[in-house]
């Protein structure tokens, strides 16, 4: 309660009777009124002030409601006011929501993309939109029929888009089913609680066939003289807004084809077949966003022939060669022509034939030509190279639209009817050292043939037929006077063959015609004397190698050579002896003792003939013995800084004349001495390096002496010791001694 003023009040609808409020009179007033928005069920008690609600209120059809109170005093004058009292009206979930439609009706096609919205479903709820009561959440209740697991369809909870799932863009058939019922569902409350209210309605979707089909393989005639760009196929997208686009993956300089915008494919130039026969490129659809809507289809052009080429001989002149004696009717050769135009079609079928002939000696038809094939035959009779040693030909060659001309000559070849004869038939003999260098001539020979010359048939090739059996001689041919040369092509060899009978034979690559043979007027025969020289011994093995060890003792037998005489002389052997020798092949340590020999050459002189001397490599490698004891290098100069505060250290490395072998570890150690052991220790680093520190801070500024024991773990080991000078002074800013 309280006193008249303007007030405001919220109440939810449907909530019955009720007191809002108690206005309290001030005298004089002594009772109030109430005008305005009542609507029969909301007033103020004149005598108790009580304002009151007696009914329920309803947001759907009134939202605010505006009073005016006043109070009157006993003549019913206005003692105050009026003011205004607002009710307003808050809204409850009694609505459920509603479809706007009894059933919908939807076409989906085939191949669609997912997710796109093909139809939308939409409902509404009459309560308060600001608030959850109204805000509609659609799901698909049922799916009939429902082939797969996952559904076809897919709808937006907020929007009521339906649109093809993954599995529905992938699998929607109308030959297989081309009608569904989805059942969709919309509640209030956005769908968040079990008490929204629901509502539902059939779809009815009917799945057609995809616009986006890739359209029959292309045929354009080549050459075209149509004016250009010529439509040539179509194309449609599922999605009515979308833009399509071509691109190829040939890398071509330049695609002739293009698309509207409404889909229609045009070849933009005439083509030609003999330049590319078939063209294969895509057709793409996308959206505004440039985003692919379908997937792109694949375009198959075939460029057909047109009988637009002429035949093209193969070579600007054929030339066929016949021999005198090829019987009538042989196939001589063939004309070879071909055609641009496209293979097995009947514009690039050829056909040939001969339209003149020259000379036409003795006859005018000596030649027949195959008219499909271009097979050249002899009509009935041999050719005679007397009679004409040529023959030109001009070959018509036909298309059913061109025709071109071939020249071919025919060149009558002599047969191989003579045989090569010697014009002696014993060259005597010759006599040649047997030291006679590789490739000398030692004799010239000539046979001559009656055949045409500079020809197969009239070439001669002389070849050793008996007497040579490992191939000691070679004969070669001068191709402009057919002089044979006789060479020698092996070492000979006095004491393995000191005499050669040979018999040469002459005969022709060309092969000789039937009925003639070679004879005896072919072969000719001649002897080889080989007189004997005197020859240097010859060693066992080219080269020697032994290894002894380095402290072998002088005059031992290291080495055995072994060598002969080719005449059979006695060879003394060679045994090598290690002596005390100087000379450029050897290198020695102070004591005389060879270190290393390699790369000597030793002399062997034969028995009789001392001039004659032969030369074998001999390798003498050093074996290493461990006869060098272990030093200190003196690359570390061992000082520390004065005064000394302990924990210094410095590095030393011991070194060995002898192979590492001998050392793969030196050990260090201290003389046994015990002012040594109080002042210094020594610790390893590596193999080869070790630290030295002295032991306390009590050193004076001077050199001192330090025994150390060096051991190089040899087989045998060696032992040294010696003394390590170590200096204690006074050092520069750069730690060294000054």
């Amino acid at each position: 309660s309280g006193p008249l003023k303007d007030m405001n009040f919220s109440v939810q609808e449907g909530a019955g009777p009720r007191i809002l409020h108690q206005f309290t009179l001030e005298p004089p007033a002594v009772s109030f009124r109430t005008s305005g928005e009542k609507d029969g069920i909301i007033d103020t008690e004149p005598k108790t002030g009580i304002l009151y609600i007696n009914g329920s209120l309803d947001w759907e059809t009134k939202r605010v409601h505006k009073l005016q109170v006043e109070s009157l005093d006993e003549s019913g004058n206005i003692v105050e006011g009026p003011h205004t009292v607002t009710i307003y009206v808050e809204d409850i979930n009694d609505n459920p929501p509603a479809f706007d439609q009894k059933r919908y009706f939807g076409v989906v096609r085939q191949n669609s993309r997912p997710g796109k919205p093909f139809m939308y479903v939409n409902a509404t709820d009459l309560d308060d939109p600001t608030t959850p009561h109204a805000q509609l959440s659609y799901s698909i209740l049922h799916h009939f029929p429902n082939p797969y697991e996952q559904m076809l369809f897919q709808i937006d909870n907020a929007t009521g888009a339906i649109s093809p799932s993954r599995t529905g863009s992938y699998y929607l058939d109308p030959q297989k089913q081309n009608s569904f019922t989805l059942v969709v569902s919309v509640k209030d409350m956005a769908g968040m609680t079990v008490n929204a209210f629901t509502s539902s309605v059939d779809v009815i979707i009917t799945v057609m066939e995809s616009l986006w089909k890739v359209p029959p393989t292309i045929y354009i005639k080549e050459n075209s003289t149509q004016a250009h760009p010529v439509n040539i196929s179509k194309v449609q997208s599922n999605e009515p807004d979308a833009i399509y686009d071509l691109f190829e993956k040939e890398n071509l300089p330049r695609l002739p084809f293009s698309i509207s915008e409404n889909g229609d494919i045009y070849v933009t130039e005439p083509l030609d077949r003999e330049e590319k026969d078939t063209y294969t490129f895509f057709v793409i659809s996308k959206d505004k966003k440039g985003e692919l809507v379908d997937k792109p289809l694949k375009i198959h052009v075939v460029v057909e022939d047109i009988n637009d080429n002429p035949p093209v001989c193969q070579q600007d002149l054929t030339i066929i060669e016949v021999q005198e004696n090829e019987m009538g009717g042989s196939n001589i050769g063939t004309v070879f022509a071909t055609d641009m135009d496209e293979e097995d079609t009947l514009n690039s079928r050829l056909q040939f034939k001969i339209q003149s002939q020259e000379p036409e000696y003795p006859a005018k038809n000596l030649f027949y030509i195959q008219q499909d094939t271009g097979n050249l035959h002899l009509t009935g009779r041999s050719l005679s190279k007397r009679d004409s040693a040529k023959y030109s030909l001009k070959v018509l060659v036909s298309d059913p639209a061109f025709q071109t001309i071939c020249d071919v000559e025919v060149h009558v070849i002599d047969i191989n009817d003579q045989i090569p004869i010697f014009e002696k038939s014993d060259y005597d003999s010759v006599t040649v050292a047997e030291n006679i260098p590789i490739g000398t001539v030692i004799l010239e020979i000539q046979a001559t043939d009656g055949d045409e010359p500079a020809t197969g048939s009239s070439f001669i090739v002389y070849q050793v037929k008996e007497g040579d059996p490992n191939n000691t001689f070679i004969i070669e041919t001068d191709s402009e006077t057919n002089r044979g040369f006789v060479k020698i092509n092996k070492a000979l060899d006095f004491e393995t063959m000191p005499v050669y009978n040979l018999v040469i034979n002459a005969t022709n690559p060309e092969p000789l015609v039937e009925n003639v043979q070679y004879n005896s007027s072919s072969l000719t025969v001649f002897k080889v004397f080989v007189t004997n020289t005197d020859e240097p011994p010859v060693f066992l093995k080219p080269v020697y190698e032994t290894e002894v060890s380095e402290d072998i003792p002088v005059n031992t037998l290291v080495m055995t050579v072994e060598a002969y005489d080719p005449e059979g002389d006695s060879v003394r052997d060679s045994k090598i002896v290690l002596k005390e020798v100087q000379s450029k092949y050897a290198r020695y340590l102070a004591r005389g003792k060879i270190l290393f020999l390699q790369k000597s050459y030793l002399l062997v002189e034969g028995g009789y003939n001392v001039a004659q001397k032969s030369k074998a490599l001999l390798t003498l490698l050093l074996r290493d013995v461990n006869d060098n004891k272990p030093q200190l290098a003196t690359d570390y100069p061992a000082f520390f800084c004065y005064p000394v505060t302990g924990g210094e250290r410095t590095l030393i490395q011991a070194t060995d004349a002898d192979r590492p072998l001998f050392f793969p570890r030196f050990t260090f150690s201290l003389a046994d001495e015990m002012n040594t052991r109080n002042n210094w220790e020594i610790s390893e680093v590596n193999g080869t390096h070790a630290h030295l520190s002295p032991k306390h801070a009590s050193f004076e500024e001077k050199e001192y002496n330090v025994p150390i024991m060096l051991n190089d773990n040899g087989n045998p080991p060696l032992k040294n010791k010696v003394n390590l000078k170590v200096s204690i002074c006074k050092c520069s800013s750069e730690n060294s001694c000054f």
